[in-house]
């Protein structure tokens, strides 16, 4: 007899929302979570994150041989781009939830097609859209199509995204709300934010969505979550069809937990890594890597700003997350407007943002001060403070990076972690089609600020952006065994009870936040797993 009938790996997300729905279907389900669950009060934690000096990778506990990692080519900051334990890198998200183009399925953006089209993932972006939570307004012209309107209604566009639409106007520019998982109301016995402005790396009223309130709802059905029980391998049979337990480690021994079924919902970097450690007689490669494709096809969003100062007061940071975009280039990034001229050179997908915390807050400004000059007091202090913030605009952007083979998380066998496992190398590199795709929307933003009457004090450059935190691609989907890692019904080919749910099973990522998209993934594997107990 198996100790459970799932094992999930991570409780994150993904893997939160599969043991939700698989217990509330019946099934006996044991999550197993590398990190730890975060005891401490979420304002405690706010105020940590205000303190001068300590980044999310403090806040979080992230870093030391725990969560070691190398990278190749460009730098990769990995360990700022995610968090281990209970609720996953929702912990430190902005919340910002999309779904996907109907092109982006059909690979016209970025390429390859995905196995599945967006009508195929209609339904579960609802169900997802409801488990999380989804603030938004369905008048978005460039959205595709919705069956019905956002669960709740959108945020209001903020003092500065005003000023911003009036230059848009000018240069042709459409702007609309942004999807938040957020509350503009109450909702699945959470608050309305009330504005700490605090949302990146926590939100304290707990407003926003994050994977620790699908958990809970989880652990009431009877789900067993496992925290600090970093999974070591996967052990199969002696056919190699199927797995059979999970080895982790927890209060210094190695344990096992057996299963009939196993979800790997451990995000687009440790997925491939558990993988490749647990190669064996059946798998030499890495498990599930017939294809060779495990690891490979990383890619992620990349990021394009603006910033500079206006003449006029801006209310910058009042706002703590993003409450305006255009999505007008999204699926045809050359179109130009009567301002904007056309760009013929291929190009990827991107967006634009309108930042409400462009500069400074007020309360950072003055820690930040106080923390590296000890000469000015009282008045003094107050006129550094006014001079340096309240009247400055920003502007970002994501840019979909095409999916190379080269870009890849391999076994850095030179370099291991706490328990002695080769840490994952990070293969990544920018190509031409992202750089010019960098350039185009930094220009287009240099039309809008001008518009503005803006003053730019700083823009990306292609040797300047860096990563949006977006795992992806690492396990593609595939209808062909030999060209992906998983199913379109995110079941691994070759192993038979084994699933993903993760933004590593994209063959594309576009250029949208793709949370949204690994939640209805996530429900649609559940149904799967469901489907073969």
């Amino acid at each position: 007899m198996s100790d459970t009938e799932v094992c999930v790996v991570g409780a994150g997300p993904a893997g939160a929302l599969v043991a939700n729905r698989l217990a509330s279907a019946g099934h006996d389900v044991t999550i197993l979570e590398a990190g730890p669950r975060f005891e401490e009060r979420d304002t405690e934690r706010m105020e940590q994150a205000l303190r001068p000096g300590l980044s999310d990778l403090g806040v979080w506990g992230m870093g030391g041989p725990r969560d070691a990692f190398s990278t190749t080519g460009r730098f990769y900051p990995l360990n700022s781009t995610r968090v281990k334990g209970v609720g996953g890198s929702t912990n430190h998200w902005q919340g910002m939830v999309y779904r996907l183009h109907e092109a982006d399925f059909a690979g016209e953006n970025n390429g390859p097609a995905w196995p599945i089209s967006y009508d195929d993932l209609r339904p579960y972006y609802l169900a997802a859209e409801r488990a999380i939570g989804v603030a938004g307004d369905s008048e978005n012209p460039y959205a595709p199509p919705r069956e019905e309107p956002h669960p709740m209604g959108a945020f209001p566009p903020s003092y500065s995204d005003s000023l911003f639409a009036e230059g848009c106007q000018q240069v042709g520019v459409t702007t609309h709300s942004v999807g938040n998982a957020r509350n503009s109301e109450a909702y699945d016995d959470r608050a309305a934010c009330v504005g700490y402005g605090t949302c990146k790396p926590v939100c304290p009223s707990g407003a926003r969505y994050d994977a620790t309130h699908t958990i809970a709802a989880a652990e009431e059905r009877g789900v067993e979550v496992i925290a600090n029980a970093p999974v070591q391998r996967l052990d199969t049979d002696a056919s190699g069809e199927q797995v059979t337990r999970a080895v982790y480690v927890r209060e210094g021994s190695e344990r096992e937990l057996t299963a009939d079924r196993f979800v790997l919902a451990a995000g687009g970097i440790e997925i491939p890594r558990l993988l490749l450690l647990s190669a064996d007689d059946s798998h030499p490669d890495g498990l599930a890597n017939g294809s060779g494709a495990v690891g490979r096809y990383f890619h992620e969003h990349v990021f394009a700003g603006t910033g500079g100062r206006i003449d006029e007061p801006t209310r910058q940071n009042h706002v703590g997350f993003i409450t305006s975009e255009s999505h007008q280039f999204y699926d045809e990034p050359g179109a130009g407007t009567e301002t904007i001229p056309d760009s013929d050179e291929p190009l990827a997908p991107f967006k634009l943002e309108f930042l409400n915390y462009g500069g400074p807050s007020g309360t950072g400004q003055a820690i930040v001060r106080r923390a590296l000059s000890s000469d000015s007091w009282g008045d003094d202090l107050l006129a550094e403070l006014r001079e340096g913030y309240g009247n400055q605009l920003a502007m970002g952007g994501l840019v979909g990076q095409p999916p190379r083979a080269e870009n890849r998380i391999r076994l850095d066998e030179g370099t291991t972690d706490d328990h002695g496992n080769p840490v994952p190398e990070i293969q990544w590199t920018l190509d031409e089609t992202t750089k010019r795709t960098i350039r185009r929307a930094t220009e287009i933003q240099r039309h809008i600020f001008e518009a503005v009457g803006a003053r730019i004090e700083w823009q990306t450059t292609p040797e300047t952006t860096g990563p949006a935190a977006h795992h992806m691609g690492t396990t593609r989907m595939s209808s062909d065994p030999e060209s992906g890692v998983v199913r379109p019904d995110c079941r691994t080919h070759e192993v038979s009870n084994l699933w993903v749910a993760s933004s590593s099973v994209f063959p594309n990522g576009g250029a949208l936040n793709p949370t949204l998209t690994i939640a209805a993934l996530a429900l649609l594997c559940a149904d799967s797993v469901a489907e073969s107990l």
